[in-house]
């Protein structure tokens, strides 16, 4: 081999090698996102003193959360549980009810459905189940879209929460009031009539076994409600933290999912798409008109994003921090059982910060 001819394949042959090198000792890091295994029970962890957060906040913490008829508690920080608690005798593979904190499933679901060609949101509902599923008169029926029950604004009357025709009459135009109420549940009808096939098992298909959840839906005395255990539930979260995606697979596409949690409307920019929007100039709550100045959850993070039921069962999702947050139970007040947002949810929010700042 010619002298000029070495010269010319050394410095490949020492690229090559050096590229390869790199290759096989790339090490993952600690922080980067973790998804749990969707077929089994294993779930890395990471301790408080490792992200250095304020561990004599932990007692106070837990103490709050027992006062308050906590059933469950967890954080997650790039999917790692950080904190898992059980309390009054509830366990890990104890199911709870999500009550409206499961809307946010129907809102993953009915993206699924559009995704995959099955449904446009901005399509009147009437063109899925037909004329008369309200007692709207037809040409106020007809401006409902699926859009509408996804942020609240179908216009139809809040004053019973039973999902019946005779229940859903015209109050206002579709699009002109918000006003929380049960009548999202009639995606669950669009979604089974698109597809072809009940409602729990398109769910069951397209996003409860591609993430491992447990649980089942079960009629409720007004709407369908979903159960689980806490661990499913953070699972849900964790997939809302990754905007759509688990692990390399996208399941609800991420434009959808940016316009579920950004504020749909501008009669309350606090909701999105059955999300609660925290960080926004002014928010309403159910069961009224008013309409109050200021941030949802004034001690959490602006960005914060929440699936909210009744009883305070809560899914936290907050991007700046990767973190999610998971509490079941009974309600903290039971003298006043709210259906979302709650004075125990700034309170919660006081101590969480005493913990990680």
């Amino acid at each position: 081999m010619s002298a000029s001819f070495k010269w010319f394949v050394w410095p490949i042959v020492l690229a090559l090698s050096c590229s390869k090198k790199s290759d096989t000792t790339q090490p993952i890091s600690p922080d980067a996102m973790y998804f749990p295994s969707i077929t089994s029970g294993s779930w890395e962890t990471k301790t408080i003193a490792s992200l250095g957060w304020n561990q004599s906040a932990v007692q106070p913490l837990k103490d709050y959360l027992v006062q308050n008829n906590s059933k469950s508690f967890m954080i997650l920080v790039n999917g790692r549980i950080v904190m898992e608690e059980y309390f009054n005798g509830h366990t890990a593979s104890t199911t709870w009810p999500w009550n409206s904190a499961g809307k946010t499933l129907t809102t993953a679901i009915t993206g699924i459905a559009q995704q995959e060609g099955l449904l446009n949101i901005n399509t009147k509902v009437s063109d899925y189940l037909g004329n008369g599923w309200t007692t709207a008169p037809l040409a106020k029926e007809h401006l409902i879209t699926s859009r509408h029950l996804l942020t609240m604004t179908s216009g139809l009357s809040d004053a019973n929460n039973f999902v019946t025709p005779a229940n859903l009459s015209y109050l206002a135009d579709a699009g002109s009031r918000w006003s929380y109420h049960n009548v999202f549940q009639k995606l669950m009808d669009v979604v089974s009539k698109v597809s072809n096939q009940t409602f729990d098992a398109y769910f069951t298909t397209k996003l409860k076994s591609t993430i491992g959840m447990d649980g089942f839906w079960n009629n409720g005395l007004i709407f369908k409600i979903y159960h689980s255990n806490t661990r499913s539930m953070a699972r849900f979260g964790l997939l809302a933290l990754n905007k759509g995606k688990w692990s390399n697979t996208q399941i609800v596409n991420e434009t959808f999912f940016n316009e579920s949690i950004s504020s749909s409307q501008n009669i309350n920019p606090s909701y999105g798409y059955l999300w609660w929007l925290n960080g926004k100039a002014s928010y309403m709550v159910p069961g009224g008109q008013l309409n109050f100045l200021g941030s949802l959850v004034p001690n959490a993070p602006a960005d914060m994003y929440a699936a909210m039921g009744a009883e305070d069962q809560r899914i936290y999702v907050i991007p700046s921090k990767n973190m999610v947050v998971i509490r079941m139970g009974d309600a903290s007040d039971p003298t006043n059982p709210s259906f979302a947002v709650s004075g125990f949810d700034n309170a919660l929010w006081q101590r969480i910060n005493a913990l990680i700042n």
